[in-house]
C-alpha cells in the first residue's frame, strides 16, 4: 500500500485536537482487577503475567450483579443497563474473522452478515451510524458505517476482551452510539508493567466450512523497569463458504426460474440457461473468500500511578462480494458490456482494504484533589479500500481520521463520582472512480461531555450529558451544513439486599446526519444498488427509556433489559422500487419511528457433582420491533431469537451443547424479502492439557450440526448469501 500523504489541517484544527486529547468515560481500560466470585467478567491483563485461570473465566460467568467494564470515574456503571463482556474461553468459542459474527451469540446483538468477509455488529436492531465500533475507546476509523459491504478494520484474533455497551450512557462515545457501542480491547499499548521478562500469547485455528485457517500472536517484553514493548501479528485465509442448500432463497429462485421460462418462450435459450444455472447453484457460495493479515507494535512507560503509551499498526484484507443473481451490472448493455459482464462473472467483485493506524494513550495521576487522573487518548488513521470488478478498479474509498479525547476523572472517595471531558473528531472522506457514489466530504466535530454518579446506599442516581458541534462539508457539491446537538441521560437504580439491582434510565439523543447520508448519489458496485442521499436531512432526535433488572436470585444470575425509543426525523435507507442504470434504487429518507424490545440472559447451576465438576445452564432471549410513523416496518430488523445451553465444567475440560432458534421475520419493509426461521445446534469440547496449568486451551467445535439452512433477516444480501453449513473447527489459545 502506498499511503496517501497526510492532508495538512488548518492551525485551528490542530489547536482543537491538542486541547481535546481524551478517552471516553466508559472506555479507558483500567488496570484489570482479578476475577471476583460474582463472575463480573473482569480479568487481569495477560500482558501482566496473570495466571490464565483468571484470564479465561467460566463461560457462564459473564453475567454479574455488578457490571464492571473498563470504566473510569464511575463505580458500578448502572446506567449501562445492557452490558456484556466477551473474553477468554467464551471469546475463543465465538471467534470469527469479522466483529459482527463474533458477537452474534450475545443477547441483543445481531450481525449485518453481508458476506463472510464483511460483518458489522447490530445492537437492538440499530446499525450503521447508530452503533460505534471502538478500539480502546476511539473509533475503528473504517467506513463500515457507510455500507454493509465494508468490513470492520479489527482483527478479533488479537483481541483480549470485547465490551458490548447498550443504554443511554453510551452517548458519551458520541451521538452515533444511540444503539450502543462495541469497545474492543487489544494489547497493542501495554496497560500494566510486567513482573516477568516477557509474556507471549498465541492463538490459531482451522475450520472445514470454508477451509479456513488462522494464526496470530503477541509478545510483551520488559525493556527496563517500568518500560514494556509489544509486537503482534496475525494471518487469516478462507475459501468459498459451504452452504446447506441453494445459494438463492426460495422466493428469488422462483422468480429466476419464471424469468428463465419467459426467456425460453421468446427464443433466448442462452439467457434462459444462464438464469437456470444461477437458480440451481447450491452447496457453495461463490466469491465468498477472504484473506487478512495484520501486524503492529507498541511501547508503554509506567511511573508511579501514571503511564503513557504509543502504538502503530497495519491491517490488510481482501474479500469477495457475492453477486446479486439476475442483477445486471449497469455497464451491461453499453458497448462492450457483454465482454465486461463476462470478466465480472470470471473475476467477480472484490474489495481490498488497507489501514495504517497510530495511537497514543496516557494516564496522568493528579494526586488527592478533586480530580484523580487526567486520561488522554489520540488516534490517527489513513484508510483506503478499493472495490474491484474482476481486475478492474471500480471505486476507491479513501479516508483520513483524527480523534482525540481528554477526560478528567474525579476522586471516588465521596458520594459523587464521575468525569468530565472533551473530544475532537476530524474525518476527510473521498470516493474516487467512475462509480464513486458519495461526493468527497469532510467532517469536523467538537464535543464536551460529562458523566456523574451520586449515591452511597442502595439508591444511586446517574446523569450524562453531551454537546456536539458538527460541520459536514462537500466542496464538490458546494454544500456546507452545521449542526448543534445536545444529548443527555438520567438513571435511577436501587440495590436489593440479596444483590438484585433494579433501574430505570431515560435519554434524549440528537445526531447529525453523516456525509454518506447527505451526499450519496450514484451506483454502488459492491451492494449492486443505486444509493441516493439527501443534502437537506435534518437532525435525528430520539427519546429513550429502558428498565432493567440485574444480579443474583439465589444461585442464579440474571441480566434483563426492556427498551423503547421514539425518533423524530429518523434517517433510514430503503428500496424505492425504482431502477437506475439497471440497479435498484435505495434512498436515504426521514420519518418518525419507534423501536422497542427486550434482551436478557439467565445463568444457573443445574447440578454440582463435586468441588471441581458441575453442570450449568444459560438461557438467552432477544426481540426488537421497529416501525415508522405510518406503521410501515423499518428495514432489516432481527426477529425473535432464543437460545439455551448446558455446560459440563471441570478443572481441565468444558463440554457444551447449545441450541439457537430464530423466528420467521415477516414484518419487513416495502420491497424487502421475508426470511424463514431456523434452528442451529452446536457443540464444543474445551480441554486444558497441562495439569495444574490453564495457560493452554484446546477447543474442538461442531457448528450447525444438522446442516440447516439459515438466512439473516438483518442482511442486505439475505436473498443470496445464506449462513454456512455444518462446520468442524479446532482452535488453540495459549498464554505464557
Amino acid at each position: 500500500m502506498t499511503l496517501r500523504k497526510t492532508t495538512l489541517l488548518s492551525g485551528t484544527c490542530f489547536l482543537a485536537a491538542a486541547f481535546a486529547l481524551a478517552s471516553p468515560a466508559a472506555a479507558q481500560q483500567a488496570r484489570q482487577a482479578p476475577q471476583d466470585s460474582s463472575g463480573s467478567g473482569q480479568s487481569p491483563d495477560p500482558s501482566s503475567g496473570a495466571s490464565s485461570d483468571e484470564s479465561y473465566p467460566e463461560d457462564y460467568h459473564n453475567i454479574s450483579p455488578t457490571i464492571i467494564v473498563s470504566a473510569r470515574g464511575v463505580r458500578d456503571l448502572d446506567i449501562l443497563a445492557g452490558t456484556s463482556v466477551l473474553q477468554g474461553l467464551d471469546l475463543q468459542r465465538n471467534l470469527t474473522g469479522q466483529l459482527g459474527d463474533t458477537l452474534e451469540s450475545l443477547p441483543g446483538v445481531s450481525s449485518s452478515g453481508f458476506s463472510p468477509g464483511a460483518s458489522r455488529p447490530i445492537l437492538r436492531g440499530f446499525s450503521g451510524e447508530r452503533v460505534r465500533t471502538l478500539i480502546d475507546g476511539l473509533g475503528s476509523f473504517d467506513v463500515s458505517n457507510t455500507s454493509d459491504d465494508h468490513a470492520v478494520a479489527i482483527e478479533p484474533l488479537l483481541v483480549e476482551r470485547i465490551e458490548v455497551l447498550r443504554g443511554p450512557a453510551v452517548l458519551l462515545y458520541g451521538s452515533q452510539a444511540i444503539g450502543g457501542a462495541v469497545n474492543v480491547l487489544d494489547k497493542r499499548i501495554p496497560r500494566a508493567p510486567l513482573d516477568e521478562p516477557f509474556h507471549l500469547d498465541v492463538a490459531g485455528g482451522y475450520e472445514t466450512v470454508n477451509d479456513q485457517y488462522d494464526v496470530g500472536g503477541s509478545l510483551d517484553v520488559a525493556l527496563a523497569e517500568g518500560v514494556v514493548a509489544h509486537v503482534d501479528g496475525s494471518y487469516r485465509d478462507g475459501g468459498n463458504l459451504e452452504i446447506p442448500g441453494y445459494v438463492v432463497s426460495d422466493a428469488l429462485r422462483t422468480d429466476l426460474l419464471a424469468d428463465a421460462a419467459a426467456e425460453e418462450a421468446e427464443g433466448e435459450l442462452g439467457e434462459a440457461a444462464e438464469l437456470r444455472e444461477i437458480a440451481n447453484q447450491r452447496g457453495v457460495l461463490p466469491n465468498s473468500f477472504f484473506e487478512t493479515y495484520s501486524f503492529g507494535g507498541g511501547l508503554s512507560l509506567f511511573r508511579g500511578d501514571s503511564n503513557f503509551g504509543v502504538s502503530a499498526g497495519y491491517y490488510d484484507t481482501t474479500y469477495g462480494v457475492p453477486e446479486r443473481p439476475g442483477a445486471g451490472h449497469h455497464h451491461e448493455g453499453e458497448e462492450g458490456g457483454e465482454e465486461e459482464g463476462g470478466e465480472e462473472e470470471e473475476g467477480g467483485v472484490s474489495i481490498g482494504l488497507e489501514q495504517f493506524r497510530a495511537d497514543y494513550r496516557g494516564e496522568l495521576a493528579l494526586g488527592d484533589g478533586f480530580f484523580e487522573t487526567l486520561v488522554t487518548r489520540v488516534g490517527y488513521s489513513d484508510y483506503t479500500h478499493t472495490e474491484f470488478e474482476g481486475t478492474e478498479v471500480g471505486t476507491v474509498f479513501d479516508t483520513e481520521n483524527i480523534e482525540a479525547r481528554a477526560e478528567l476523572v474525579q476522586n471516588s472517595g465521596g458520594a459523587l463520582r464521575g468525569s468530565i471531558g472533551a473530544q475532537y473528531l476530524y474525518r476527510d472522506f473521498q470516493a474516487v472512480g467512475e462509480e464513486a457514489f458519495v461526493a468527497p466530504n469532510r467532517t469536523d466535530q467538537f464535543a464536551v461531555f460529562a458523566l456523574q454518579e451520586y449515591g452511597t446506599g442502595p439508591f444511586q442516581i446517574e446523569g450524562a450529558a453531551r454537546y456536539e458541534k458538527t460541520n459536514v462539508e462537500s466542496l464538490t457539491l458546494g454544500v456546507d451544513r452545521d449542526f448543534d446537538a445536545f444529548s443527555g441521560a438520567l438513571g435511577v437504580s436501587y440495590q436489593i439486599e440479596n444483590g438484585l439491582r433494579l433501574g430505570v434510565n431515560g435519554s434524549r439523543v440528537v445526531r447529525a446526519p453523516s456525509g454518506e447520508e447527505l451526499f450519496a448519489n450514484g451506483p454502488h458496485i459492491a451492494t449492486q444498488a443505486f444509493e441516493v442521499g439527501d443534502v437537506d436531512l435534518a437532525l435525528e432526535k430520539a427519546w429513550g427509556v429502558e428498565a432493567y433488572v440485574r444480579g443474583a436470585v439465589g444461585p442464579a444470575t440474571i441480566n434483563i433489559a426492556a427498551f423503547h425509543n421514539w425518533f423524530d426525523n429518523y434517517i433510514y435507507l430503503q428500496a424505492t422500487g425504482e431502477e437506475e442504470d439497471d440497479l435498484p434504487v435505495f434512498a436515504y429518507l426521514q420519518d418518525n419511528a419507534r423501536y422497542y424490545g427486550f434482551e436478557g440472559e439467565v445463568a444457573f447451576p443445574v447440578a454440582r457433582f463435586n468441588e471441581s465438576l458441575s453442570l450449568n445452564a444459560d438461557l438467552r432471549a432477544e426481540y426488537v420491533r421497529a416501525e415508522l410513523d405510518d406503521d410501515t416496518n423499518v428495514p432489516r430488523i432481527p426477529p425473535l431469537g432464543l437460545s439455551g445451553a448446558l455446560s459440563l465444567q471441570g478443572d481441565r475440560f468444558d463440554v457444551r451443547g447449545e441450541v439457537e432458534w430464530y423466528d420467521d421475520q415477516n414484518k419487513v419493509a416495502p420491497f424487502e424479502t421475508p426470511t424463514d426461521g431456523f434452528t442451529f445446534v452446536n457443540a464444543s469440547v474445551a480441554f486444558r492439557p497441562l495439569q495444574g496449568n490453564d495457560n493452554v486451551t484446546l477447543l474442538a467445535q461442531v457448528q450447525n450440526i444438522f446442516d440447516v439452512e439459515g438466512r439473516r433477516a438483518t442482511s442486505f444480501t439475505k436473498d443470496f448469501v445464506p449462513l454456512g453449513g455444518r462446520n468442524f473447527r479446532v482452535s488453540l489459545r495459549s498464554s505464557f
